[in-house]
């Protein structure tokens, strides 16, 4: 279910452990509002907020290292099933059909699915692959990463109000950026990756709201199953409710052929 914690991203889950608990560290040792309330035995503000950076930090190394949804050989002849149900499942004479991957050669590549020359598996509900977490995001830890950048955002809002809670005025400029320049530069760290979470949610939540995916809103003219399509016509879509309904409320591997031929034949 997980990956080796030492494999090719232990650099990158590194500088993001680092960077995490820096900034934390010069938001509790700068006069700052969270210290403040420590120092007046006011504890409950700097407790939730060190819990929510761990929260952060665990949900980061669970998307991170757990398997995203990858295709195996063995596991895709149980997911496919027998000939008979994959005929009732894809009609004969029903197009596209499921290809082979060209990468890891498994012989029936689930719809939906993308093969990841990076993890160099196919990947069931392919999004995209995300450097920072060095992993993919697909079916099964999609869910998990927009909890993580919810928990995120929140806790870098927090850290944006706390950090600017902790300026003080200077006489001079000099006098002022060295008595605030630890946290300026805080402010900065933190301010560049709150629009950068703060965009990134929010494409996300459109994208699931509609049942798309990172890789078939951007490639969609390259994509067998979609481009039959005009643009503004989407099979999985069924509507805004459902759609969040299902991303966030049912966590099991979906037949997205079965789903796929039932809007086809519902918008003929």
């Amino acid at each position: 279910m997980f990956k080796n914690f030492f494999g090719s991203g232990f650099l990158i889950r590194t500088v993001h452990l680092i960077l995490t608990w820096i900034v934390t560290l010069i938001l509790f040792l700068h006069d700052t509002d969270l210290r403040r309330r420590e120092e007046n035995g006011e504890l409950m503000q700097p407790v939730v907020f060190s819990l929510l950076v761990l929260l952060s930090v665990m949900l980061y190394f669970t998307v991170s290292l757990m398997d995203p949804g990858f295709v195996i050989s063995d596991s895709a002849k149980c997911a496919q099933g027998s000939s008979e149900e994959l005929e009732e499942m894809v009609p004969q004479n029903s197009s596209p059909r499921l290809r082979m991957c060209g990468y890891c050669f498994l012989q029936q590549q689930p719809m939906r699915a993308k093969h990841c020359q990076t993890c160099k598996h196919c990947v069931r509900r392919f999004d995209h692959h995300c450097p920072w977490i060095d992993n993919c995001v697909g079916e099964r830890n999609h869910c998990l990463f927009i909890i993580y950048l919810t928990v995120q955002l929140l806790a870098l809002l927090w850290a944006l109000e706390i950090s600017w809670s902790g300026f003080h005025t200077a006489i001079t400029w000099k006098l002022w950026l060295n008595v605030n320049g630890f946290l300026l530069a805080t402010l900065l760290v933190v301010g560049v990756f709150s629009l950068v979470v703060a965009l990134l949610l929010s494409c996300h939540l459109y994208l699931i709201s509609i049942n798309s995916t990172t890789w078939e809103f951007m490639s969609r003219h390259r994509i067998s199953y979609l481009k039959i399509y005009s643009d503004d016509e989407n099979p999985f879509d069924r509507g805004i409710l459902c759609n969040l309904w299902d991303f966030f409320c049912m966590c099991r591997t979906v037949m997205w052929e079965q789903v796929y031929y039932k809007g086809r034949n519902s918008q003929v």
